[in-house]
């Protein structure tokens, strides 16, 4: 027996304008406040040689937590209050933001800003596409799942084995376009309601709205860093 959808999306269902905007405004708030204060973060964390010494001690069991965090958040996010995941969201973007303090030693400013706007420009023109296109992208982002998960695979053949600087180029290559298109692809299924659909709520949609959409952007921002970026 088929499975009856139950998301907007699937069901052809569009909300409202005005609530389309409320989805998305409140998931870009949530979104944009977790980037700042990663920021933050990576900020004090790389100007303090004590906390990097913390930080780079630190550094397995930090990752090991933001992949916790972000399989409770995205599992668990039915059970938990609005206030709940809200919370973690930020723990998870102030810990991003203790890894990504390691940037600022490696790289130069100058490439590290050149990858930034780079990448805001992208993320920013994918999103308001997702947005505004009445073409649904559902059909697609089976595939751009299936494309992360050989991005993933190809990364750890690359640093384990080939340990090839032309193929990291063209991994890259392909993970900008796979985030591109996932950026897309969240923005319309948070303006079709698919998320407050999936949680029962529009604050909790809000919140796991913001994670998929800063997760977006970190892994954008961290392809073109890759590919622009030029180390001290």
């Amino acid at each position: 027996m088929n499975q009856t959808p139950s998301l907007p999306s699937q069901l052809g269902v569009r909300p409202t304008t005005e609530l389309a905007t409320r989805f998305l405004s409140q998931s870009f708030v949530w979104m944009f406040a977790g980037l700042l204060l990663t920021a933050a973060v990576a900020w004090l964390v790389q100007s303090n040689t004590r906390l990097v010494e913390m930080a780079a001690s630190l550094y397995l069991p930090v990752v090991i937590g933001q992949f916790a965090l972000v399989v409770v958040i995205s599992a668990a996010i039915n059970r938990l209050s609005a206030l709940t995941a809200l919370l973690l969201f930020f723990i998870y973007a102030a810990t991003m933001g203790v890894t990504l303090s390691f940037i600022f030693i490696a790289y130069q400013f100058g490439s590290i800003a050149t990858a930034f706007l780079s990448a805001s420009a992208m993320f920013g023109g994918a999103a308001l596409y997702g947005a505004v296109t009445k073409r649904s992208l559902a059909s697609i982002g089976g595939f751009l799942v299936m494309g992360l998960i050989g991005i993933i695979a190809a990364s750890f053949l690359n640093m384990l084995i080939l340990k090839s600087s032309t193929f990291d180029l063209a991994i890259s290559i392909a993970g900008v376009l796979v985030f591109v298109g996932l950026t897309a692809w969240n923005v319309q299924r948070i303006a079709r309601g698919d998320f407050a659909a999936m949680t029962g709520s529009m604050e909790k949609g809000a919140v796991l709205a913001a994670l998929n959409l800063y997760l977006d952007f970190i892994n954008l921002f961290l392809f073109m860093l890759r590919i622009l970026g030029r180390r001290d």
